[in-house]
């Protein structure tokens, strides 16, 4: 970790700030706030009810009033005509609706109730495909699962044409038949383009456990630090606990490039991402990179097979490394690294899936959350987003510039990446200096 001057005051981390967001964000959970009568789905209340989804999302609650308030909102998926501010609240209690059922099927069970309604009736595909997902990854049986994916498939007879539902349908698929990974030699080894730094992202399957990343510079050398190789802890967990192919899930494996940095502009946003840059990362098919593969300008526009090639050759049919691919080609952007200047313990859905090792990041919308903490007083008295801009810079020439590898590691103990394993799997590739 970076050394950092701990005089550095923030007046939105005081213990007393801290409190007041807090308590403002509590008192929105009266049950009156979700009486859909006196609050119904309309386009004035859009606003009300995007708010107010945000702060459950925030705070998780576990009571059978705010249930009843999704059943209502999700109930709306199935009708024949919606307005888009109407639409929008329904992705966002989609989103949170995911959140909750998942973290406590009884209470939430007629949210699963509705998902299983939105799989039969809506006509909606990336609504059935959430729904496809969050039932399936609730722990129901196989059978069960299949009998869904059939339904689907029968209602949607074109569905691998639609990439929400075809990217569903193969993830249901690899819960219960997952690809062996291949050697993590070869993607070690492997250079996107040459001449670019590479960033490595090693995580476990249960994104609730930290990842490491590992720097390699222009040469292929992996940047060293006290006689070993240099890595740092991220988070990249989604708040809402959807998967990785839609909005605010989790962050997708494969290839991203980096390029440049965006400077935190004020106080105003401090608490969602801190008080450092933030590293851009773009995705295939996203738009404002200047070169997604140098010599080449503008934004990646390949097939999958011109995907695939970025890969080494062992690598290009392992499914899980296109999932960059086929959430660029969704519409899924703006991925970053970045600090925090939320509390340890704002997002409430922690406490659920508490993890004591990753107990100091926070959750992201897809990004790649670093560490940032503060004492009561506003101080800060740790922080990575420091260090990791300036190797970044280091190994860039002064430029923050390369690619970003993102990368699952299944595991039967459920414990975080550690920079032993990775070194015990790849003598070879990290021994060079």
């Amino acid at each position: 970790m970076s050394s950092i001057d701990i005089t550095s005051y923030q007046p939105k981390a005081t213990a007393t700030a801290r409190a007041t967001q807090l308590q403002n964000q509590i008192q929105q959970l009266q049950p009156e706030n979700y009486d859909l009568r006196r609050y119904p789905v309309t386009d004035r209340n859009q606003r009300y009810w995007k708010n107010m989804l945000w702060t459950t999302g925030i705070l998780n609650p576990q009571e059978d009033y705010v249930a009843r308030a999704l059943d209502g909102i999700l109930l709306l998926a199935t009708a024949p005509k919606l307005s888009d501010p109407q639409k929008s609240v329904i992705d966002a209690a989609m989103q949170v609706g995911t959140q909750l059922y998942l973290s406590n099927p009884s209470v939430y069970a007629s949210v699963g109730q509705k998902f299983r309604s939105i799989i039969n009736y809506s006509s909606d595909p990336e609504w059935v495909s959430i729904s496809l997902s969050t039932l399936a990854r609730s722990g129901i049986s196989q059978p069960q699962t299949q009998q869904l994916v059939q339904r689907v498939q029968q209602r949607f007879p074109n569905w691998s044409r639609n990439t929400s539902l075809y990217t569903t349908i193969r993830n249901v698929s690899e819960l219960y038949n997952p690809t062996p990974i291949p050697s993590i030699e070869d993607l070690l080894s492997w250079q996107v383009a040459p001449k670019q730094p590479h960033l490595y992202v090693f995580c476990r399957p249960n994104r609730e456990l930290l990842c490491l990343a590992m720097l390699k510079d222009r040469n292929g050398n992996f940047v060293q630090q006290d006689a070993k190789p240099w890595s740092v802890p991220l988070l990249l967990q989604s708040i809402h606990n959807l998967d990785w192919n839609f909005t605010r899930g989790q962050t997708p494996q494969g290839i991203y490039r980096i390029e440049g940095a965006v400077p935190q502009p004020d106080d105003r946003v401090f608490r969602a991402y801190g008080q450092f840059p933030l590293v851009k990362l773009f995705a295939p098919f996203e738009s404002g990179v200047k070169a997604f593969i140098p010599g080449k300008k503008g934004r990646f526009t390949g097939g999958l097979p011109v995907y695939q090639a970025l890969l080494p050759a062992s690598w290009q049919n392992y499914a899980p490394m296109q999932q960059s691919y086929w959430a660029g080609k969704i519409g899924r952007s703006l991925f970053r690294i970045h600090g925090s200047g939320e509390a340890t313990d704002f997002f409430k859905g922690k406490s659920d899936r508490s993890i004591a090792s990753s107990a100091n990041w926070n959750p992201a919308l897809g990004c790649l959350s670093a560490l940032e903490t503060y004492d009561r007083n506003g101080r800060l008295t740790s922080a990575d987003m420091p260090e990791i801009l300036t190797k970044l810079a280091t190994v860039g020439g002064g430029k923050i510039e390369g690619y970003l590898i993102v990368v699952d590691l299944p595991s039967s103990s459920n414990t975080p990446i550690s920079l032993t394993e990775i070194i015990q799997a790849n003598p070879l590739s990290l021994s060079k200096n």
